[in-house]
């Protein structure tokens, strides 16, 4: 009798995930909640935001895997058995969001989004390009992801700053971090990354007082969680001028609601959350080295601590 693994996405491709984890693993079946007649065979689930009570259904689950590197959607659930939960590290993630973030800043370092605006009035406006190493990028988070990016501003020639909660040290870039130091960080960002995991310290962080010591014409890079921006002040401050525009892949209620003034804005970039995603050709591998670990009876790697939240 094989181990069951349970897929559970409303947004990856099932069929590429089976057969990338059987050719890893052939003795592991693969299957959707609903195939699943008996539930005491499930060892593992793969899942990305697994609807409420998903985790009852399975008396013998001994891993969860997250389909992403932000595990904020298994936090604070009262379904999740006491197992181990990972995340994805997968370096070609690292190097889409670095690639995301990179063509978010070039995009305002370049000055596309008022050439845009100059060709849907038809004029030829000439505006002399800013050498990198003039302008300030702050990029907010430095775990894995973020570092990523940070060190890939840097080595484009930007003069790059980075904050966390917790000290670090990166080459070539000045780092803050604590609380007592984020306004000193903020005050000369003239374009601002957010890539904080959404954990309860950093949710509601980017509040008024806090995008108010950005200066004025600043833009903003979510790329992170939404819940870590007030998205009402955010709007409140892109309508004023004080924010000169915004690059959002994330929103504190996703999908975007169509009522949401964020759409009609032209200084206004959105995309459907997807800087970042796990890829099945290069993750695969390491869902199931984890499984590997466990059939061993050693911990898998990159486990992540639910009360901390990443």
């Amino acid at each position: 009798m094989r181990d069951i693994l349970v897929f559970y996405s409303d947004f990856d491709n099932y069929s590429q995930w089976k057969q990338l984890l059987q050719r890893e693993l052939p003795d592991l079946d693969v299957r959707r909640a609903e195939d699943i007649e008996d539930p005491s065979q499930v060892r593992y689930a793969l899942v990305w935001k697994p609807p409420i009570r998903f985790f009852h259904r399975w008396p013998n689950l001994e891993l969860v895997i997250n389909l992403g590197a932000g595990v904020d959607a298994l936090v604070s659930r009262d379904d999740l058995p006491d197992v181990a939960v990972t995340r994805l590290s997968d370096p070609n993630m690292a190097r889409m969001m670095a690639g995301y973030v990179l063509f978010a800043v070039l995009r305002y370092a370049r000055e596309i989004p008022f050439f845009e605006r100059m060709q849907r009035e038809a004029q030829w406006c000439y505006r002399h390009p800013r050498s990198p190493e003039t302008l300030r990028i702050g990029v907010m988070g430095l775990g894995e992801l973020g570092k990523r990016a940070a060190e890939e501003l840097a080595r484009q020639g930007f003069s790059v700053a980075g904050w966390s909660r917790s000290p670090k040290r990166l080459e070539g870039i000045e780092c803050y971090h604590g609380l007592d130091s984020l306004s000193a960080f903020l005050t000369d960002c003239e374009i601002l990354v957010v890539m904080l995991p959404s954990t309860p310290d950093t949710r509601g962080l980017l509040d008024a007082e806090r995008l108010a010591a950005l200066p004025r014409g600043a833009s903003l890079i979510n790329v992170s969680r939404g819940d870590i921006i007030d998205e009402t002040v955010l709007i409140e401050q892109l309508q004023s001028g004080h924010l000169g525009g915004a690059t959002l892949d994330v929103f504190a209620i996703e999908p975007l609601e169509a009522r949401s003034p964020l759409w009609g804005m032209q200084q206004v970039l959105i995309t459907p959350h997807l800087a970042s995603v796990a890829l099945p050709d290069s993750a695969a591998a390491q869902v199931a080295e984890n499984i590997r670990r466990l059939r061993q009876g050693k911990p898998p790697h990159h486990c992540v601590d639910l009360q901390r939240g990443y």
